[in-house]
């Protein structure tokens, strides 16, 4: 009988979001300020693009389900990474928000900002953390053939990280996270006659700039802040 032979998958070179402790802290104290959602962008290593070294909050307006990100927040938050010698690659593919309920599964406007936001880069993260610690984290690629796929995080204490900053993270929050009152809901608000308000379009993807794409293009080239681009 001719004998079978079962490849065995080497899981250590499956791909894992890690973060060092700093971010991680930093992240669950954002999280645990307010009863919304917060979001912004990792910061990663330059020779380990799935190492997160820190995390960003962008100004938003936000409420229990959504997130919107300022236009020129955005276009700030660009500008200054540039400044600072650092690649779109390190500083915005990977998309971190939390939800302030018990689950971390992506909602629908979380698939769709995703796809729209984050579809014309090489590769990208979207990362969900829950209020009870609930984590979910997805890697989509288009280089070669396009896929997706669920991966791990963990925390890595290898390299050397810095201690926690409470008050500066608090400081960062108060500057950039606005809770928006919550509407009704669209049933009262048609029973109301609100019908201007009753499903109102109220997505990450909506207030960010026109040529976001543009700036998460993959390049070893800088941008010039003075280049068209950034005209928004």
């Amino acid at each position: 009988m001719k004998k079978q032979i079962t490849a065995k998958r080497d899981l250590s070179l499956a791909p894992i979001l890690r973060f060092s402790p700093t971010a991680w802290a930093k992240l669950l104290f954002l999280r645990d300020l307010g009863d919304t959602e917060v979001g912004g962008f990792a910061t990663s290593a330059d020779d380990d693009p799935l190492f997160v070294e820190d995390f960003h909050l962008i100004r938003q307006t936000c409420t229990s389900v959504t997130v919107r990100f300022e236009d020129q927040a955005v276009a700030d938050y660009f500008d200054s990474r540039v400044d600072d010698g650092l690649k779109p690659s390190n500083f915005g593919r990977i998309w971190i928000h939390t939800h302030p309920g018990s689950s971390a599964e992506p909602s629908w406007t979380d698939e769709r900002t995703f796809a729209r936001v984050f579809g014309c880069t090489d590769w990208a993260v979207m990362f969900i953390i829950a209020r009870n610690g609930q984590t979910y984290a997805r890697l989509r690629f288009s280089v070669g053939p396009s896929a997706a796929l669920v991966v791990p995080m963990a925390l890595d204490f290898s390299r050397d990280f810095a201690s926690s900053d409470f008050a500066a993270w608090d400081e960062e929050y108060q500057a950039c996270v606005h809770p928006e009152p919550e509407l009704p809901p669209a049933k009262t608000r048609l029973a109301q006659g609100r019908f201007d308000e009753a499903f109102p379009e109220r997505s990450i993807t909506d207030s960010w700039p026109e040529h976001w794409d543009d700036w998460l293009i993959d390049s070893d080239q800088v941008h010039n802040p003075e280049d068209p681009l950034y005209d928004i």
